[in-house]
């Protein structure tokens, strides 16, 4: 699909400095990468996923390394 964006003339120049700075990368990808970091899910169930790994822990094991 082909869609025409406007994109101002400051942030152009900073782009073309990146993609001269990063010749591997191209201007679709970059833009995709960045639609899809503003567009992702931000709800924190992985981290809360993660963080409910620990099951027992003692109140003060965040600032008592000694209470194993």
């Amino acid at each position: 699909m082909e869609k025409t964006l406007y994109i101002p003339d400051e942030l152009w120049k900073e782009l073309s400095n990146y993609l001269k700075q990063h010749p591997q990368e191209n201007l679709s990808n970059v833009i995709q990468i960045a639609l899809k970091e503003k567009l992702r899910s931000r709800n924190g169930t992985g981290l809360l996923k993660l963080a409910g790994i620990v099951k027992n822990a003692p109140a003060d094991a965040s600032t008592n390394i000694n209470s194993r």
